[in-house]
């Protein structure tokens, strides 16, 4: 008997032809010793070897890696804060306003956050680079980790802390010691998040940016603008297969945190 394929099937494949075949796409044309984009001519390492000697591409990759893991981890630390005070905010109208208010900065447009946050910046005297960067990631960065934070929090039973209570133990091991360990999956998530958001930001980081700070998104942007180059082929490469790698280390994490989280839930009930 032949094997149907359903239409959501057909549907879902089409549309990751439709993602995935520009980056393969650019990939592939990253090994051309051609130097074009057409005419596959033979492979070579060449763009890598150009990308790995230009120290000032080496050092705007630090600067992107080091701005990444910094927001994300403060931003991670201030959103699983504003999570937990709205998850325990009873009035469901303030509840309301507040996810309200984080949900407006997720949708609002990145050109509208990052010109508001250049007039703030401005306005301030702060001097655009590295410190403007850091906090612009970290604004837009927050929100993201409180919705991913916050339905862990809603999700576990009040029995946890009822239980914890009854056994004598204060507030700040209520915390570490039952909300922390039930919502680490969430808290992962919004790091994994956070980390992969400002990896990827341009428009943001395009008007926050000085003279002599510059960001990998920016500078792909400025290298296409000068003209065909494979080695922006190639960085765009390495770029992919890290995110890649991001994806697989946090699936392994939060599968292994999931397994964790239930036997904790199982020794709670016990």
């Amino acid at each position: 008997m032949k094997r149907k394929f359903k239409p959501s099937t057909i549907y879902l494949a089409i549309v990751f032809v439709i993602l995935y075949a520009p980056i393969f796409y650019l990939m592939y044309y990253s090994f051309n010793s051609g130097g074009k984009m057409y005419a596959f001519d033979r492979f070579t390492w060449e763009w890598y070897g150009e990308l790995f000697a230009d120290t000032r591409l080496l050092i705007i990759v630090l600067n992107t890696i080091i701005i990444a893991l910094l927001s994300a981890a403060i931003s991670t630390i201030i959103g699983t804060i504003g999570a937990i005070a709205v998850w325990y905010v009873k009035q469901n109208k303030m509840k309301n306003l507040l996810l309200s208010l984080n949900n407006i900065l997720i949708v609002s447009p990145d050109v509208v956050i990052g010109a508001s946050f250049l007039i703030l910046f401005t306005f301030i005297g702060l001097q655009l680079g590295f410190t403007s960067v850091l906090l612009a990631h970290i604004a837009f960065s927050v929100p993201i980790v409180v919705i991913m934070v916050l339905p862990k929090l809603q999700e576990m039973s009040p029995s946890l802390i009822a239980a914890a209570k009854d056994l004598g133990a204060n507030n700040y091991h209520i915390l570490t010691k039952v909300i922390l360990p039930y919502i680490t999956p969430g808290i992962f998530a919004g790091f994994f998040m956070a980390l992969t958001y400002s990896l990827d930001d341009f428009a943001v980081t395009f008007f926050v940016t000085g003279n002599g700070f510059s960001t990998l998104s920016v500078e792909i942007y400025s290298m296409a603008r000068q003209g065909v180059s494979l080695t922006i082929n190639a960085l765009s490469t390495i770029l992919f297969l890290f995110t890649v790698l991001l994806v697989i280390g946090y699936y392994f994490i939060s599968k292994r945190t999931n397994a964790n989280g239930r036997m904790f839930g199982l020794g709670a009930r016990k």
